[in-house]
């Protein structure tokens, strides 16, 4: 099937809209912004939305009228883990006055959930089945300790790697044996449930790094995985698992930036404009190829998975396995969001959506020719006030307030953690650019206007290029 036809891939995307066409649609928890081409999507299958909203978000939400809005505040959160941990237990243990209003919705209670991937669906919420998420068991493979296990399994190269437990003398001799020319990083245990956003990875070089290390992981893991630092540039790749086999996707560059004088990183944005060399990609592209027949095979895996790691001297090494639709495939799904959103959920829902690996990776020559993504940053902490957005003018180094129209518009609004910030649409990068090296300077700018703390960023060198000529 070819699905770069776009009246073939209309047709697919109607058939895999069966699931709830007709039927109420309850949406959440999470960023109200978020869900806007959802309501849109599905007040076109004829299916009425209700959108159970934390925050207002960045960007543009759905009109009035278009979906009835129940607003449940969040529990207090202090990072975006925690945060995201929470999706699951509140929709399961929502205030009597959101689960009236979606009772009164759906009083027949024959509609059906939409959620995001930090909620299970292994049980109904309020009797209505969930779609969107995951199951526990799938989420669970998130756990970094899991991830070294599943490279060897699937034949891929790796780091060297040690898991102690959260004490001192084990991380330090486990630290003094893999730290390289720039240290060693740790991650995290799942211990107390998913965490992302790089808030339960440190970078270590020197004794405070430690002590601020086992200070943090002593209050939230049992035990610590430790790396070398991998100098290269942060990527990912991604694909889906089908009934046939995996297909692979193109490669995504992780902005993930460095404060070289406090050892952190800080999570910037995703991009298709950079490439890396061909054999690299054909690499990364199979290493993704062979993990998802392990997932498929040891665990039933379907649906969207991502690796996460770096483009080494020594080529593409994994750090992370992300079991759910990451926001790099949500990058490589730009080709067209609805589709690759709709086929997600029937993938996890164990419906037969009539597609091979073949037919996916048609796809794949779409996703190099409408390279996309975006500068965005994340602030964990201060808030700006509420939602705001307004021209900038990029002059190749840096951002600036702009009078008039320039093509670029930074959008900016609170969020239960902090603030986000993104410019809508990305500039226009060619292919092989860094996104990256936009991203530094979209810090910046925002540190100055709005007293955020990201400090002095550097992106991560291209050390492959530079190693192979």
């Amino acid at each position: 099937m070819d699905l770069t036809d776009e009246a073939t891939r209309a047709e697919v995307t109607d058939h895999l809209g069966r699931l709830y066409a007709g039927r109420p649609v309850v949406l959440g928890p999470g960023i109200l912004a978020g869900y806007t081409s959802l309501v849109t999507w599905f007040r076109e299958l004829g299916s009425p939305a209700l959108v159970v909203s934390n925050a207002r978000g960045a960007g543009p939400v759905p009109a009035e009228g278009d979906c009835v809005v129940v607003e449940v505040p969040p529990p207090a959160s202090i990072s975006i883990t925690d945060e995201l941990r929470q999706h699951d237990r509140m929709a399961r243990d929502l205030p009597a006055y959101a689960v009236a209003a979606i009772e009164e919705f759906d009083p027949a209670g024959d509609g059906i959930w939409f959620t995001s991937p930090f909620v299970t669906t292994d049980e109904p919420i309020l009797g209505r089945p969930v779609t969107g998420g995951r199951p526990a068991s799938f989420l669970a493979l998130e756990d970094k300790m899991l991830a070294d296990d599943i490279w060897a399994a699937a034949d891929v190269p790796c780091a060297p790697h040690l898991i102690v437990a959260v004490e001192r003398s084990a991380l330090a001799a486990a630290t003094d044996a893999l730290a390289g020319p720039m240290g060693a990083v740790w991650s995290g245990d799942a211990r107390d449930g998913f965490n992302g956003g790089g808030n339960y990875v440190r970078w270590i070089r020197e004794d405070r790094d430690r002590a601020t290390g086992l200070g943090f992981f002593g209050l939230h893991c049992d035990r610590v995985r430790v790396l070398p630092f991998l100098d290269g540039v942060p990527c990912s790749i991604h694909g889906m698992v089908l009934p046939d086999g995996t297909a692979a996707f193109r490669p995504v560059e992780i902005a993930m930036l460095r404060n070289m004088a406090d050892r952190t990183f800080v999570y910037g944005g995703l991009g298709t404009y950079w490439d890396p060399p061909d054999a690299d990609r054909d690499e990364m592209r199979d290493v993704v190829r062979r993990v998802g027949a392990h997932l498929q095979s040891a665990h039933g895996y379907r649906g969207a998975f991502g690796i996460d790691g770096v483009l080494t001297a020594d080529g593409f090494r994994p750090t992370e396995l992300n079991t759910r639709m990451s926001a790099g495939a949500t990058v490589v799904a730009e080709t067209d969001r609805r589709f690759f959103t709709l086929l997600q959920a029937n993938l996890v829902a164990g419906v037969d959506v009539g597609l091979t690996v073949a037919d996916l990776e048609s796809l794949v020559a779409l996703m190099d020719a409408e390279r996309s993504g975006k500068a965005v940053a994340v602030a964990e902490g201060p808030k700006v006030g509420g939602d705001f957005s307004f021209p900038v003018a990029w002059d190749g180094h840096a951002f600036s307030r702009a009078d008039e129209p320039t093509g670029n518009i930074l959008v900016v609004a609170d969020t239960p953690t902090g603030f986000f910030a993104k410019v809508e649409p990305c500039l226009a990068l060619g292919p092989g650019e860094r996104l990256a090296e936009v991203n530094v300077a979209l810090l910046a700018f925002v540190d100055a206007e709005y007293g955020s703390t990201f400090g002095a960023l550097e992106a991560a060198p291209d050390v492959r290029r530079a190693a192979t000529g």
